[in-house]
């Protein structure tokens, strides 16, 4: 979908969620012959930029590419960037890319510990799981998705997608509100558009809400039905486990019929940790105020004596396996934190050695 393809949005960049945060930062780059732009998709290594005056096709520079793996800001589909347009034909040159009101992000599939922003500047991130039985539905995924949600600086909002398969939508309700405390839960159906008005409560113009969730739960089918009309592709369920195929095989930004913008990604397969301990903190707040009353600071809620945490699931108020869920992401962030650090150090061990051998810092 073409952002601009009305070619008379009123409002212009204030539409796209351009506001005196990224004004500021703009001016105070001081980059003559550059406009900014808001990056609506990327298609490899390719970008679609919205600019005051349309889209354009943009490439990033030869000294952004340098710079990008030290500042990690690479360009991500709803970035604002500092864009120099080409005279005469409807392509441009990226920058550089302005601070990030928030992001989100998880580590990048494959063995190197770098990584991967799936979508910038969201207001809101609806995670969905689907009721239609099989992989759909899974309270340790919520807990993944929640936890680099909250680590994003985005509201999380939970979406029961597939409502009218579900014979006791409620009690699935009660599961996912039993492990996501103070977050918005909102049963939906996009086949027979019921749960909408719930969701628009959460998008209003200017702002920017991401879909996340594995394959065929319904993210697209939940924005076409937003959207009102069959923008995007959606796919079909396999019976034998009710899950579906990669439909959607890029991140893109689509603007709203009533204002606002939505961010299409593709389903994860693979959903590695990459999240500050902000964002345990904010998934688990239940564990973490039993444990401010443990009579040890480091209490591990093992076996010590005076655990308040263990005494809770004594009592029967907190479920094993959510414990057993905090510990693993727990361990996995603090891996994967101390895998980048080692990654760091050698980068800049490296680079070291190419300076006294007067070489470029970069290959």
């Amino acid at each position: 979908m073409s952002i601009s393809s009305n070619g008379d949005r009123p409002g212009g960049l204030d539409d796209l969620g351009w506001d005196s945060f990224f004004q500021d930062h703009f001016l105070a780059l001081g980059l003559t012959g550059t406009v900014p732009g808001r990056v609506v998709s990327e298609s490899r290594g390719s970008f679609r930029v919205a600019c005051r005056d349309g889209e354009v096709t943009a490439m990033v520079s030869g000294g952004l590419r340098f710079r990008a793996g030290e500042e990690r800001r690479y360009p991500a589909v709803g970035d604002w960037v500092a864009v120099q347009l080409l005279t005469g034909e409807d392509r441009g040159i990226i920058q550089t890319v302005l601070p990030r009101k928030s992001y989100f992000s998880r580590k990048a599939p494959g063995p190197r510990t770098e990584e991967q922003v799936v979508a910038a500047n969201i207001d809101t991130v609806f995670i969905v799981s689907g009721l239609d039985g099989g992989r759909s539905f899974n309270v340790r995924r919520v807990e993944r998705y929640l936890t680099l949600a909250w680590g994003s600086g985005a509201a999380p909002v939970l979406v029961l997608n597939k409502a009218d398969l579900c014979p006791d939508v409620d009690a699935f309700v009660r599961r996912v509100e039993s492990v996501a405390p103070g977050v918005p839960v909102h049963p939906a159906s996009a086949l027979e558009k019921t749960g909408l008005t719930a969701l628009w409560t959460h998008i209003t113009p200017g702002s920017t809400a991401a879909f996340l969730g594995s394959s065929g739960v319904g993210k697209s089918a939940l924005i076409n039905a937003l959207l009102g009309e069959e923008r995007l592709e959606t796919g079909e369920i396999r019976d034998r486990d009710h899950t579906g195929r990669h439909t959607t095989t890029r991140r893109e930004l689509l603007l709203l019929p009533g204002g606002g913008m939505v961010i299409d990604t593709p389903g994860m397969r693979e959903l590695q940790m990459w999240a500050g301990e902000e964002g345990l903190e904010g998934t688990f707040r239940d564990i973490e105020e039993l444990a401010r009353d443990c009579r040890f600071s480091d209490c591990r809620h093992a076996a010590e004596a005076g655990c308040a945490v263990k005494a809770a699931i004594d009592r029967g108020d907190l479920d094993p396996a959510r414990l057993a869920s905090y510990r693993k992401l727990q361990k996995e962030l603090r891996y994967t934190a101390l895998k980048e650090e080692q990654g760091v150090r050698r980068f800049e061990k490296q680079r070291w050695k190419n300076r006294m051998k007067g070489k470029p810092d970069w290959p």
